[in-house]
């Protein structure tokens, strides 16, 4: 019997609500909700009729729009053949969640949507809002009280809309139309005589026209968004931190670019105050870090091959810290940055495109991260969530391509693949670190579920525009110029 690949998880998410615990995950174009203590899968989005996890079509299901609330509605043969069509995005590369476990919000990708999710008792998923932003988002976060979405994109700037739009009349934030005085030519037939020039006033004309058109047909989004700030370079990642002060909290936004820069802005309604830059990278950024324990430190990494440690309230670079032994491997290209803290010890835990090998730091009171034993998993680490009442991470792994690669797919598929696998930290006498297998049984429901089959047969084009998906941030590594520049 031929087996096919599964779609590895992108994303995932560990919620605690009041009633369970859960656990979010995406893979290619679904979400899916499971619970972390069993491993059974809960719900997917979108529904899909012919899951074994969802309700049989003679069966009425809850349907929701970002204006309405759930209502009952039977299954028609017209709605079961809509089911079928493929949704408009291939993968759902930004999922988050409250800190309450009460609304989840996902990123779909070629759409550019920010969807809000309801996260019922039952794990399964009510769409609140769908909201198409201007440009495609590279990162979102919530602000301290989780009412407001945050939105870097990769255009550069940083948005702000409601977590749950209101009813009323959407405010959205003007912005100047630079073009307005320059969009209609100065020149008319009356001033205008040779046959040349004329000919040239009528498609300058025509042109405006066009213009104009497009102008009407791409006047922004309805809903209420407003600008706070922006790069003029590809945003790559985004944190919203707040520190508390004499009188109060003091609130900032961290963005990094393409362009190794790290900024540190004030919080809104002051986001156009910028307090500081920390600069100190060679190439690119692509993950920013401040640990919920240690907010006063910032950890960055991206192209270099390095990490480095700031002091971000006053730009100050504190440590650089190594990923790689042998200077001259490999490209480096840093896929995440996470802090949990587990029992007595604060971690950061770093991830890089194509390798197999979880790297894990303590952080130490002066910020200094001190290497620890490394997690090696059986294949690429994607994603990474903590329990951290139970001194536990879980950690999605690539079982399509190889084991440090991005681009060579297995020879074939296993059965069941290794979506995700679950560790415990241990502590030595001698204060070292180790990482014992746990949660069995919950990660062997997950992985025997499995996610969207990709065929093993798939072909080489596919398989580059399907690694393209997982694996991009190593082209936002500049190039140099050919040519002699001296």
């Amino acid at each position: 019997m031929a087996f096919n690949f599964q779609y590895p998880f992108q994303c995932v998410q560990f919620v605690q609500r009041p009633q369970a615990k859960l656990l979010l995950a995406s893979a290619g174009p679904r979400l899916y909700s499971y619970s972390a203590e069993t491993g059974q899968r809960l719900a997917s989005w979108p529904q899909d009729t012919g899951s074994s996890d969802q309700e049989p079509p003679e069966k009425k299901r809850k349907v929701s729009t970002a204006e309405a609330g759930p209502v009952e509605e039977p299954e028609t043969a017209e709605k079961t053949e809509k089911s079928k069509v493929p949704p408009a995005w291939s993968n759902i590369p930004i999922v988050t969640s409250t800190s309450n476990g009460e609304y989840a919000i996902a990123v779909t990708g070629e759409d550019k949507c920010i969807r809000v999710f309801q996260l019922q008792d039952d794990g399964s998923f009510q769409q609140l809002s769908e909201r198409i932003m201007p440009k495609r988002p590279s990162s979102i976060a919530l602000t301290s009280d989780e009412t407001t979405i945050l939105c870097a994109d990769k255009f550069g700037d940083v948005h702000s809309l409601p977590l749950i739009p209101s009813n009323e009349k959407p405010a959205v934030a003007p912005r100047p139309n630079r073009e307005a005085k320059l969009s209609h030519p100065a020149a008319t037939n009356l001033t205008v005589h040779t046959k040349g020039n004329l000919r040239a006033l009528e498609q300058q004309l025509e042109l405006a026209k066009k213009k104009k058109e497009a102008g009407e047909d791409k006047s922004g989004p309805s809903f209420e968004h407003h600008l706070l700030l922006g790069h003029v370079s590809l945003l790559t990642d985004m944190l919203f931190v707040s520190l508390p002060s004499d009188t109060h909290k003091r609130t900032y936004i961290l963005t990094a670019d393409r362009d190794e820069h790290i900024r540190v802005s004030r919080g809104p309604p002051q986001a156009h105050v910028i307090e500081n830059y920390c600069l100190g990278h060679t190439a690119f950024i692509s993950k920013i870090c401040v640990p919920r324990d240690a907010p006063e430190y910032l950890i960055s990494g991206g192209g270099d091959n390095y990490l480095m440690v700031w002091n971000w309230t006053e730009g100050r670079a504190l440590h650089k810290v190594p990923l790689v032994e042998d200077s001259s491997a490999a490209e480096v290209v840093v896929r995440g940055i996470w802090a949990t803290t587990l029992g007595d010890l604060r971690l950061i835990l770093v991830a890089l495109d194509g390798s197999s090998q979880l790297q894990c730091f303590t952080l130490e009171a002066d910020g200094s991260l001190k290497p620890q034993t490394p997690l090696d998993l059986t294949g690429n680490v994607l994603a990474v969530t903590s329990i951290e009442k139970d001194n536990t991470l879980l950690i999605s792994v690539d079982s399509v391509r190889t084991a440090g690669s991005t681009n060579e797919w297995r020879a074939s598929p296993s059965a069941p693949s290794t979506l995700i696998a679950a560790f415990r930290v241990q502590q030595s006498s001698e204060g070292s670190l180790g990482w014992e297998p746990t949660l069995q049984s919950a990660t062997g429901a997950i992985n025997a579920a499995g996610t969207v089959e990709i065929p093993a047969t798939t072909e080489d084009k596919k398989r580059g525009e399907l690694n393209d998906l997982l694996y991009a941030m190593s082209k936002l590594r500049k190039t140099p110029r050919g040519g002699d520049d001296e």
